[in-house]
């Protein structure tokens, strides 16, 4: 008997760098996706360089091209600094604020284009021999400050745990958690950073279905975080597929491809074949 399955794929405009916002939209939706990714930040939706009229203008456009929004991506912060920083654990305060209002803007600019969800960090690097504890503390208190504006504005908040990260694995995603009881505060499953950390995508999917409410896929090779496109690497997307659907997720799974920056419609265009063939 066929299984059926009711994901809907997206993907993420931070392949399309050096393409604009409009652009990248329109290709993503020519290639057959039903939903797209929008990167938060330069040089596609960076919230202080939107005013009324150009969020009103990226409305038009996913309507114009029949797609809807996958996920809004707050993680990388070039407009600021780069793809980490600044993040929630800097030393300095005024670094780490610039992360919380970054967050902030984004639960803003997420509203205002219907989009139901917002990526980040988990934590950041730990660069200084500081204790994981307080690193732990920075976090989870630069979380207070912007999770009731989530919860006022209904927007999910999703931690994307990543390798070499403060949050690597499900063991300390899930023990942060604990600080929380919010049903605003979930997660961003990145199949392929699970799969780099040695954990088996799958299990974790049944582990951590309460959490999940949107998916990253990319393919790896030999645990080595470099995003592939689906099928050239190890990861056993089968199966992985079959456990989403045991779940009875029907959200979206966005593939991230931000190294395919010189040919990303090439790169859209084969993943979506091949996810949809799988």
């Amino acid at each position: 008997m066929k299984i059926i399955f009711f994901v809907k794929f997206a993907f993420s405009t931070n392949a399309f760098t050096n393409y604009s916002l409009t652009q990248s939209i329109e290709e993503i939706s020519k290639i057959g996706y039903e939903g797209v990714e929008i990167m938060c930040d330069v040089p596609h939706a960076y919230p202080p360089n939107l005013n009324e009229d150009k969020i009103s203008e990226i409305s038009k456009l996913l309507i114009r091209n029949g797609v809807q929004i996958s996920n809004l991506n707050a993680f990388t912060l070039f407009g600021l600094g780069d793809t980490y920083h600044p993040s929630w654990i800097e030393n300095a305060k005024d670094a780490r604020d610039l992360r919380i209002n970054h967050t902030l803007n984004c639960i803003n600019l997420a509203q205002k284009l219907g989009a139901k969800n917002i990526s980040i960090e988990p934590g950041g690097p730990v660069e200084v021999p500081t204790s994981r504890e307080k690193y732990l503390e920075l976090f989870a208190d630069g979380i207070r400050q912007v999770l009731p504006e989530a919860e006022k504005k209904h927007i999910k908040i999703l931690v994307e745990p990543e390798p070499e990260l403060l949050l690597e694995s499900s063991t300390e995603f899930l023990h942060f958690m604990k600080e929380f009881d919010s049903e605003f505060l979930k997660l961003n499953f990145d199949i392929g950073h699970f799969y780099c950390v040695n954990e088996d995508p799958s299990a974790l999917i049944l582990k951590l279905r309460e959490y999940i409410v949107h998916f990253h896929v990319a393919d790896i090779k030999n645990r080595k975080h470099f995003h592939l496109i689906p099928g050239h690497g190890s990861i056993d997307f089968k199966t992985v597929f079959a456990t989403i659907n045991e779940i009875g997720y029907d959200g979206y799974v966005t593939v991230e491809l931000y190294p395919y920056k010189t040919n990303p419609i090439e790169a859209a265009s084969e993943s979506l074949r091949y996810l949809n063939s799988i």
